[in-house]
């Protein structure tokens, strides 16, 4: 089977974002939607798509961004039912996402199957409509390649893929999905059986209405518990209450009396009823973040630190109020742990109402999940794996059970009287006394059918760096391990608070490549799987330094961080960066400097320099002109390359996606490449070592940069004063934009003469030492330290 046109039946919100992110995979894309009443009459074309572009148009605007870059919409065609449904027999592929009606639904598909030729794929995306009613008039030929395909939204975002299969599907097209999603769509694909909600919805909605039930019950305010069940648990800030006004309220009340409708003998569900506070709210059509407020209410104030104030919901009053402060200790402790694993089971055993329902909930969510094997899954990687990738969750209800300990939670499961599944009580009689265990580098899960541990499928296609932590390291650090990851690769993995590159990461980096050239290895990769590759350099060194007045001290930094970018340039061995999330400052201009890097499509990555009063000095602003001089042809002008580059760095541009880093410079189409699975980002970076080693050739020096010296000068400070006088930047601004054109252009020479990198290095390092000097620059630092934002002074 081969896609390469997709159409999308509905242009809703899920529909548009379908269509734009099918477009960032690379896929043409054909969207319709229903003519309007009143318009069916009408012939000109822009009337009778009025609903199919106003809808595409709107997501495209919308935030977060549905497309990797805006030019991808190009890629999108629009038109309608009535006029272009016969345009679906070119399509491999054919996504139906209109209204949550079933015979609607229906009636749609009994179109389709006059249009979609003979072996091409239909799904739904519904979310709560049985697979099998849908399909179940249609022809032998449809029902055989038709499934649900259950995205979350934003699609772009949100990784998981539900796979439901019908009755009729051949297993061939759902194992098709089980591919096609993970390598060309980047999503975590999850197999689930045809019952309500499927997995994910049906799980988290529990979750969620739980812990609303068990706030009001216990007297905690909204604001608490979202500390607790977001950061405190290891899920997002959004935690509880605010996932509700993200998804919306409306949303979530409609799913869970779907889920208690449907399922009469799920008698955990069946205790849990909308609450007062939520028919109070849904009302009022205060449904969330898309009527401007729900559980929170955003006003137009400003508190002292000069953020918005926003109000939360007292469940009792049903007013809105500032939230209160209390005195939890639970609300400490969860501060305190920086560990996910070690913070949720300090949280488990406090007594406090925090930790009372944080020890509820997460008791009540494991004998709920446990219950639900194997009604909606025969696999318990699947529930886990379904609400990490679905919910945002750091864990799965089997994994939290881990955490926590199989014996202490199935202890106090029957203490507080809850139900234990029987294949739990299975496990106990066997002396099971864990969900998942890793055995030489492979993760085993519990398997019920075989009450044995089994390899957890498909995980051999992926570097799993969890799965190596068995074996001794290569090399490790406070702040770094090394990882033989295999076929005579290594993996330095950043291990600081928040990955910020430090004295340790960049002593590990010189000593890993120093291993990787003298004992015989094949290449490295940089990489990690921490939600961020790294958000750049350790800004309080740098700060404490300057304020110290510490010279000597930074600039031994400074040229370490420079030597170390520039060992990963002219190593004897390939070296490759795999980078996901925040790529800031230090970590682009380490990945600038490898030979290729492997980019997860969700790769946020810039040079913010100028933001704490600095300039790119990791080698980033010399790379910047080394790239520039690269871009030179015969007959070119020049400038409005220098101009391009200069702007880049000069405003601390930060691209939103591998494809916006390829645009703006910071990846390179001749070397780098980007990969939509995030999952997947270090074995291809693996894969991409091995390419290189047989036949690899140690870099020369260079020493061909041209550089465009005082004309370059020249344009770029006409344009710097420029921007002053039209009051765009502040007097500082201009001294930093300054120092990067002098580099950029390298200084004050005439003509455009040939440098090498070694001077460009050290005027790179003269300029941000010297900025490091500057009072505005040690109160951005300050400023961003205690504020965690820039300041533009």
């Amino acid at each position: 089977m081969i896609i390469k046109k997709i159409a999308v039946l509905g242009s809703g919100v899920m529909g548009s974002a379908l269509a734009c992110h099918f477009s960032n995979c690379g896929f043409e894309v054909l969207l319709l939607d229903r003519v309007l009443p009143g318009d069916e009459d009408e012939k000109n074309p822009l009337v009778r798509n009025k609903v199919v572009n106003q809808s595409l148009s709107d997501t495209v605007k919308s935030k977060p961004a549905p497309l990797y870059i805006r030019s991808l919409s190009e890629y999108i065609t629009t038109g309608n039912f009535e006029d272009d449904l016969s345009k679906i027999s070119d399509c491999d592929w054919v996504v139906e996402a209109i209204v949550e009606d079933l015979s609607i639904k229906q009636g749609l598909f009994e179109k389709v199957e006059k249009y979609r030729k003979k072996g091409s794929l239909i799904t739904t995306n519904t979310s709560g409509i049985p697979i099998h009613m849908l399909s179940r008039e249609r022809s032998e030929d449809f029902r055989k390649h038709f499934l649900g395909t259950h995205f979350f939204n934003p699609p772009r975002y949100l990784r998981l893929l539900e796979i439901i299969p019908g009755p009729d599907t051949e297993e061939e097209v759902t194992e098709f999905f089980m591919r096609f999603g993970d390598r060309y769509l980047g999503k975590e694909t999850v197999r689930c059986k045809d019952t309500p909600a499927f997995i994910a919805n049906r799980i988290g909605v529990f979750a969620m209405s739980d812990i609303y039930r068990l706030t009001k019950k216990l007297g905690l305010d909204i604001a608490t518990v979202d500390k607790l069940t977001g950061p405190g648990l290891g899920r997002p800030k959004t935690g509880t209450f605010r996932l509700g006004d993200l998804v919306g309220l409306d949303v979530a009340a409609k799913v869970l009396a779907g889920m208690r409708e449907n399922c009469p003998e799920d008698e955990m569900l069946r205790e849990l009823e909308l609450p007062g506070f939520m028919e109070h709210l849904i009302d009022k059509n205060y449904l969330g973040n898309k009527t401007g407020q729900g559980f929170y209410k955003k006003t137009n104030e400003k508190d002292e630190n000069g953020k918005t104030v926003i109000l939360a919901l007292n469940l009792n009053t049903l007013e809105y109020e500032e939230s209160p402060r209390p005195k939890l200790e639970s609300l400490s402790v969860s501060k305190q742990i920086e560990n996910d694993a070690e913070r949720v089971k300090a949280l488990f055993e406090k007594t406090d109402e925090g930790g009372r329902l944080i020890r509820k909930s997460l008791l009540r969510l494991m004998a709920y999940s446990s219950a639900r094997i194997p009604e909606i899954s025969d696999h318990i990687y699947s529930v886990d794996n379904a609400m990490k990738s679905g919910f945002g969750w750091g864990f799965g209800p089997f994994e939290y059970w881990d955490i926590l300990g199989f014996e202490k939670v199935t202890s106090e499961l029957k203490k507080e009287g809850l139900p234990i599944a029987g294949w739990i009580k299975t496990m106990e009689k066997d002396g099971a006394n864990r969900f998942y265990k890793n055995e030489k580098g492979t993760r085993l899960y519990y398997d019920l059918q075989t009450r044995d541990y089994l390899p957890i499928p498909g995980q051999e296609q992926f570097v799993i760096l969890d799965n190596y932590r068995h074996q001794t390291p290569v090399y490790k650090n406070d702040e770094v391990t090394l990882h033989d990851i295999g076929d005579g690769v290594l993996c330095l993995e950043f291990q600081s608070k928040s990955n910020a590159i430090g004295e340790g990461i960049l002593n590990g980096l010189l000593e890993s490549v120093r291993i990787a050239e003298e004992d015989g290895w094949k290449g490295l990769v940089i990489g990690n799987q921490a939600t961020n590759f790294t958000v750049g350099a350790n800004l309080m060194l740098v700060g404490m330094m300057a304020f110290q007045q510490q010279w000597d001290e930074l600039f031994y930094a400074v040229k370490t961080f420079q030597n170390a970018n520039m060992r990963c340039r002219y190593s004897s061995v390939p070296v490759v960066a795999a980078t996901q999330g925040y790529t800031f400052g230090g970590g682009c201009e380490m990945l600038m400097h490898c030979d290729a890097t492997v980019a997860a499509a969700e790769s946020y990555i810039g040079l913010v320099e100028v933001g704490v009063g600095l300039l790119p000095g990791g080698g980033g602003t010399k790379e910047f002109a080394v790239r520039l001089s690269d871009s030179f042809f015969v007959g070119d002008v020049q400038m409005p390359s220098l101009i391009k580059q200069f702007k880049t760095l000069a405003m601390g541009e930060v691209a939103t996606s591998a494809d916006q880093a390829f645009e703006k410079g910071y990846l390179l189409h001749s070397k780098d490449k980007r990969v939509l699975n995030v999952k997947r980002n270090i074995s291809e970076a693996k894969r991409e070592v091995l390419h290189r080693a047989d036949n690899y050739l140690q870099p020369r020096p260079r020493k061909d940069i041209t550089v465009l010296g005082r004309g370059g000068l020249a344009t770029l400070y006409t344009a710097a004063n420029e921007i002053f006088k039209g009051h765009f930047a502040s007097e500082h601004d201009i001294k930093i934009a300054k120092k990067i054109a002098w580099v950029l252009c390298g200084g004050d020479l005439t003509g455009t003469p040939r440098v090498d990198e070694n001077y460009l290095i050290e005027i790179e390092r003269e300029a941000f030492l010297s900025l490091c000097g500057e009072q505005k620059t040690m109160e951005r630092i300050q400023h961003m330290l205690e504020k965690g934002k820039p300041l533009r002074n």
